[in-house]
């Protein structure tokens, strides 16, 4: 039997060893809202909305003994990005830039009526801004 979705988006999960970087990134740089914090077996999770997708911040008490593998997109196998839809791509790509995130890919046509631009938080991983029309 097939799962039955109960929901329209799905969540994400990103394991960090520093949650600050990153809430500096996810929050204060791209905007989305924090919708808590919470204790979980082994860490502690921090709870991001971003529609109604929650991006989950996660460190561990016990470090992580090896990190994802550099070079995102044609770095290795396995998830290696994930897509944020928007409707103010090039503010968002320049907002991210000035506040000195690396930018991999600027805003470009990627097909007739969608833009994309891809942007590095501090842990490395993708996040690629997609705007249609």
């Amino acid at each position: 039997m097939a799962v039955q979705i109960t929901k329209d988006s799905i969540d994400l999960g990103i394991v960090t060893r520093d949650v600050e970087p990153m809430l500096k990134f996810y929050r204060d740089t791209l905007g989305l809202e924090l919708e808590g914090e919470l204790s979980m077996p082994g860490g502690k999770m921090t709870r991001l909305k971003c529609g109604t997708t929650v991006i989950k911040l996660v460190v561990h008490d016990r470090e992580p003994d090896a990190a994802a593998a550099p070079g995102g997109i044609n770095g290795a196998t396995g998830y290696r990005y994930w897509s944020i839809s928007v409707s103010n791509i090039l503010e968002a790509t320049t907002t991210c830039a000035d506040a000195g995130y690396s930018v991999v890919v600027p805003v470009v046509q990627f097909a007739p009526g969608a833009q994309i631009s891809i942007i590095e938080d501090p842990d490395g991983n993708w996040v690629e801004l997609v705007q249609m029309g």
